[in-house]
């Protein structure tokens, strides 16, 4: 919990420093008010008040009232600023943080817990800071000074509000262990509930052709009443604390006025109106005493919550990113090169490997093609490249020098990919092709051109706005094939020296795959381009075609070679194509009806 506000900058420290001078001030000139409610009950006691003892001493406890006043107005203001740059602050470096994740440490958390952790979280740890600064801060200098300030009155009036006190830190500290344990459900349950929310929305098609719209509420509703049942235990528990709090002062009020109602019958006559005095200001101190705890209860109702909050924010600082990278840039011989030796992959917690003993090189300027049944590691393969997970064993060179020499900027720059499902950001045509290429390079219509030539993306020029058609979240407002050759069309924007496409002509008709590919070998000469497909017939023309069976190479070489020597292969042609279709000339094969 203490490390979490090492996120607060210098700037915020000179902002609690006020804050606290602020809350000193205040509380002192809270303090102050009952000596001059003594000096005035003294005085109407005694039979000896004057009109200007009355305004002179009420006009003393309406400027200490007003400057407590402003003291607390303005220390809001810094401790708002104080929340809002720390919130600020940590939600920045959490962002960052996730950023440097690599696939393995983001699935460790899950998509919808980030989220959570990134707002929720952040958000229960802004007030806590925006109210303790001002009662958390206020509540023990209030107490403390008020206890000593009362100290030295009375025995009996002390021991009464030290048995109050008593009654009120066990009771906060029983509730406070009590509701901690379901904090921390109630945030766990949050996550899942953002990933039921987050599955049913963007899903919601299949949902509705399946008709299970009934089966997502139950799912959704399981959650929900979950949370709502822990929601119910900790308010209902930390709801007990305010009644104790108005008992106690109830009680204290009550107790100091009988304790006082002895102390000034059994006090001599000449003392009695001084007793009244100091038992009056000995209320309002007590009282005081009593407000200062129910402040803190307003503390502890949020911060067992926020202390959960807090760790589950650490658990994401904390945690290192997997794939580190080198800072030097590393000086390449060649360009488009790939070389696996002996490479074998396995996701973490699995039993067993699902890549094992890859040795092959792809040549500069060379097509590769990769098939397999499902599952059987290929987009896991692809994924090895660019770093998105690293190799359990072995080792994979780019350009004569492994993957693991290369600084993230470089390596990036080199390596292309147009992923299995095609993801489009909100913005326009233009700001999703030329995504993270920089202004300079986005501003070059010649090379745009050229990316959506190659895609067949030319549904673009029949747009009323072209290129600058706007684009909604996911794409949705366009078809699986457009986005698709968006997709293609982003990677090669990007004019890597290594292109992937990683089953990315599965949403596109035959003749498009067929152009698409033919676009791709004619303008794209001298880059390695890298195709993971289904299709025998997106693949056949390739260079040389690797394939995978149960995460082993089963065949490695060009079309013709592996209808020989290859019965994984085969099969898988056969599947798909007729004997006639796959060793005939001419044309892309069609697959079989």
């Amino acid at each position: 919990m203490i490390s979490i506000f090492k996120n607060l900058k210098k700037r915020d420290w000179c902002y609690v420093v006020v804050c606290v001078a602020l809350v000193v001030c205040q509380v002192w000139l809270d303090l102050t008010m009952p000596d001059y409610t003594q000096k005035l009950t003294e005085s109407v006691s005694a039979g000896t008040i004057a009109m200007s003892e009355v305004w002179k001493n009420g006009g003393k406890m309406l400027l200490c009232a007003l400057g407590s006043m402003a003291s607390s107005i303005v220390c809001g203001f810094f401790a708002a600023q104080v929340a809002a740059n720390f919130a600020k602050t940590l939600r920045t470096r959490l962002f960052h943080h996730i950023m440097e994740f690599g696939s393995a440490e983001i699935n460790r958390f899950s998509t919808p817990s980030l989220i959570t952790r990134t707002t929720n979280d952040v958000v229960q740890l802004q007030m806590l800071i925006a109210m303790g600064l001002q009662v958390m801060i206020k509540a023990p200098i209030l107490a403390v000074w008020a206890i000593c300030k009362i100290s030295a009155t009375s025995v009996e009036w002390t021991t009464a509000v030290l048995v109050c006190v008593l009654i009120m830190v066990v009771t906060i500290g029983v509730l406070v262990s009590i509701v901690y344990p379901k904090f921390k459900e109630i945030q766990k349950l949050t996550d899942s509930l953002n990933d039921a929310t987050r599955e049913n929305l963007s899903g919601v098609r299949v949902v509705r052709a399946f008709n299970a719209e009934e089966y997502q509420q139950e799912k959704f509703h399981k959650i929900n009443t979950a949370i709502t049942k822990n929601h119910l235990f900790t308010s209902r528990s930390l709801g007990l604390m305010m009644p104790v709090m108005s008992m106690c002062m109830s009680g204290l009020t009550l107790a100091i006025y009988w304790i006082g109602a002895y102390l000034i019958n059994d006090a001599p006559v000449m003392e009695r109106a001084v007793m009244i005095g100091n038992m009056t200001a000995f209320t309002q101190y007590a009282l005081q005493v009593v407000m200062a705890f129910m402040l803190l209860v307003m503390i502890f109702i949020i911060l067992p919550r926020t202390m959960v909050s807090a760790k589950r924010i650490n658990e994401v600082l904390k945690t290192e990113p997997g794939i580190v990278y080198k800072d030097e840039a590393a000086e390449q011989t060649e360009r488009g090169r790939i070389e696996f030796r002996d490479v074998a992959f396995a996701y973490q917690d699995a039993g067993e490997p699902c890549l094992k003993d890859l040795s092959f090189t792809i040549e500069p300027g060379e097509t590769f093609a990769i098939i397999g049944a499902t599952g059987t590691g290929k987009s896991t393969l692809v994924n090895l490249i660019p770093r998105f997970y690293d190799v359990t064993a072995g080792e994979i060179r780019i350009d004569g020098r492994n993957i693991k020499d290369y600084p993230e900027k470089q390596l990036e720059k080199m390596v292309s990919v147009a992923p299995q499902k095609a993801t489009l950001f909100v913005g326009d045509i233009k700001s999703n092709v030329t995504y993270g290429c920089g202004e300079t390079v986005a501003d070059d219509d010649e090379r745009l051109s050229r990316a959506l030539k190659i895609s067949k993306a030319d549904f673009v020029a029949e747009l009323p706005e072209g290129i600058h058609t706007p684009v909604a979240q996911g794409g949705t407002n366009f078809s699986g094939g457009q986005k698709q050759r968006l997709s293609i069309a982003r990677a090669v924007f990007k004019d890597a020296e290594i292109m992937i496409f990683d089953d990315t002509f599965s949403a596109l008709d035959y003749k498009t795959d067929m152009l698409v590919r033919r676009e791709i070998k004619e303008n794209l000469a001298g880059t390695t381009v890298i195709l993971v497909a289904q299709r025998i017939g997106t693949i056949k023309n390739a260079d040389k075609i690797l394939v995978l069976h149960e995460g082993k190479i089963a065949g490695l070489g060009r079309h013709e070679e592996l209808l020989e020597s290859c019965p994984v292969y085969k099969e898988i042609a056969l599947s798909q194509l007729s004997e006639e279709e796959l060793t005939g000339k001419g044309g892309d094969a069609q697959c079989r009806q």
